[in-house]
């Protein structure tokens, strides 16, 4: 039964997946679709004075517009090209303030695949930002797009077509244009209206997001994560790399490029944290570009990010960057059919490597079945010595505690319904529901006073816990060890006791572990690292208020985009979190038959 109680599969499960960051674990990345044939591609483009009067164009241009798009101007380079070109309105319904509702309008042109019969296509977006933005401007990003299509317009070799693609407002552009060219609905009914969309082309392959800061490019930082931690094709991003390569720019990933060392031990920690950057980006399940609303239709995407100033001491122009495009969409033009070799599942610690998902599952394995384990030794323990269980009480507590995480979760659409401010309620009133909670082991004294009812309660949420991060991590890894490397130690000694220390002692770490709690931490981590120079007491309230906002947010992803991070917390980890929690508050009487039979 030692055996069986043992908890160190967690730790051996954890030390696994730390480890794969080691060169002696991972492998070289490398092209598993020969059809891309990035070695081949003769570079020809030649247009690099037209991006840079494109670019000097909008700079007056957009002085006219501070706060949309030009369209008038775009629509009329792009017929000029020779483009179909269109506009694409679309309209979302604040998900937060019924009351509020926001307009925007997309540009897109098509150049028609003179080799095909718009069967195939590909996409160039770029996220149009007005003067007035928080964010880096993306002129150089709309200049060498037109001046790309200008060049590609001319080529007889397209066999898919290419959409050039401007979109308003970020993210919610590219989903809003996403929804309508594919004529559905991502989020929640009457939320995003999508619009309809003038002119089409054939089934969307593959798409590059791009977005150059400057003029002068020093470093491309290329973007993979997508929505819900999904991520590209291996191959295009390989494909990526290998292009800039050929073009002599330069290029990273999480801004940085691999370094060797001599010692194995600098070499692992400089790979882990590069590849802990990736997994604390993935585990949000929030896109860190506009590319990662595409993959959620099948469509391989990614996005290029430059920056002025970069790591090697030159700086790439227009005609490169340029030719980087071109290389890229020569090379998947010459496909046959989608990106279907290779990788959807990896983690990367740098550019050049790549674990697989037959190497970094295993350690979820090993974290999860050390609660599946713990479950069946109790169980067998539990069966040795007679204890005595009431299943039903039990099943109602469980489903109670399911319908408290349902609550949680519809608990927004139910603010919205009655034409509420979601933003201010939920700030108030979702607190209120998670502590209110926290009161079910009291209010259910006469339910749990058996230790064999608590300790199937508990089986109940160890098989669940270990379940759902497997489970978990077939779609997200990233947040599915995020999730078991926190829970899964505190869950393996949760017990019924009637010590009074080891139950202060247990709640105490069990509250650390909530969800709120989490969140909490982490946003003060990342409250500080911006606004360490306040006091404690401006701190602490920046930090709370960031933490609200953070949730706010999260339904509004979920609302809008179908980011299922707020889903799954509210309707997984919430409830199992107060599963455990009824264990360890509950007061018992221990009984069992053999004790029952000796009064006899």
């Amino acid at each position: 039964m030692g055996l069986l109680t043992d908890p160190s599969g967690d730790q051996r499960g954890i030390i696994w997946f730390a480890s794969l960051a080691s060169p002696l674990f991972n492998a070289s990345t490398y092209f598993s679709e020969n059809a891309l044939l990035p070695g081949l591609v003769k570079s020809t483009f030649k247009e690099d004075r037209f991006a840079l009067q494109y670019f000097q164009e909008l700079q007056d241009e957009t002085q006219k517009h501070e706060s949309s798009i030009p369209y008038s101007w775009l629509l009329a380079k792009f017929r000029q090209i020779g483009l179909d070109s269109y506009t694409h309105d679309f309209t979302l319904h604040s998900p937060l303030n019924p009351n509020d509702t926001y307009y925007g309008k997309n540009v897109y042109g098509i150049l028609r695949a003179p080799r095909a019969s718009s069967t195939e296509a590909l996409v160039l977006s770029v996220p149009y930002r007005p003067p007035k933005s928080i964010y880096p401007s993306t002129l150089p990003s709309i200049a060498i797009q037109l001046a790309f299509a200008k060049f590609a317009a001319k080529e007889k070799y397209w066999a898919k077509d290419i959409i050039f693609l401007i979109t308003d407002h970020e993210q919610l552009g590219i989903q809003a244009w996403l929804e309508a060219y594919h004529g559905v609905t991502c989020g929640n009914e009457g939320t995003l209206n999508h619009g309809t969309l003038k002119g089409r082309a054939g089934a969307i392959q593959a798409a590059i997001n791009l977005e150059l800061h400057s003029v002068k490019i020093g470093q491309i930082d290329i973007k993979i994560e997508g929505l819900n931690g999904q991520l590209p094709n291996l191959d295009l991003f390989n494909l990526a790399g290998k292009i800039c390569i050929k073009e002599g720019v330069f290029h990273t990933f999480k801004g940085k490029t691999p370094k060797y060392f001599r010692d194995p031990y600098k070499e692992w920690l400089y790979s882990f944290k590069n590849m802990l950057n990736m997994v604390s980006t993935q585990a949000t399940g929030v896109p860190n570009g506009n590319h990662g609303l595409f993959l959620r239709f099948g469509i391989q995407a990614l996005t290029l990010e430059g920056f002025e100033q970069g790591k090697a001491g030159s700086r790439s122009g227009f005609l490169s960057i340029g030719r980087v495009i071109e290389g890229i969409f020569r090379s998947i033009n010459n496909l046959l059919e989608r990106f279907h070799q290779s990788f959807f599942f990896y983690i990367l610690p740098s550019h050049d490597r790549y674990i697989s998902i037959g190497l970094y599952m295993p350690a979820v394995c090993m974290i999860a079945a050390a609660l599946i384990i713990k479950a069946c030794a109790k169980w067998c323990k539990m069966q040795e010595n007679h204890t005595e269980i009431r299943y039903i009480k039990v099943v109602i507590q469980f489903i109670v505690m399911h319908c408290i995480g349902a609550t949680v979760m519809v608990f927004p659409e139910l603010v919205k319904a009655l034409n509420s401010d979601v933003s201010s309620t939920v700030s108030y009133g979702l607190p209120s529901v998670l502590v209110g909670s926290l009161l079910i082991p009291f209010l259910l004294k006469s339910v749990n006073h058996s230790e064999g009812s608590l300790n199937l309660l508990c089986i109940f949420g160890l098989l669940e816990l270990g379940t759902a991060l497997i489970c978990l991590s077939m779609n997200n890894i990233s947040l599915g060890i995020f999730c078991g490397t926190i829970s899964v130690p505190f869950a393996l000694i949760a017990e019924p006791t009637k010590n009074r220390i080891f139950k202060i002692v247990q709640a105490l770490f069990w509250c650390l572990i909530h969800p709120l709690s989490i969140l909490f931490f982490v946003v003060s981590i990342n409250t500080f690292l911006m606004f360490h120079q306040e006091n404690i007491t401006e701190f602490v309230f920046r930090a709370l208020d960031a933490t609200k906002q953070a949730v706010i947010y999260s339904i509004a992803d979920s609302m809008i985009y179908g980011n299922w991070l707020y889903t799954v917390v509210s309707t997984i980890f919430i409830p199992n979190w107060l599963c455990f929690w009824n264990v360890i508050c509950s007061d018992f009487k221990r009984h069992n038959v053999n004790v029952a039979k000796k009064n006899n």
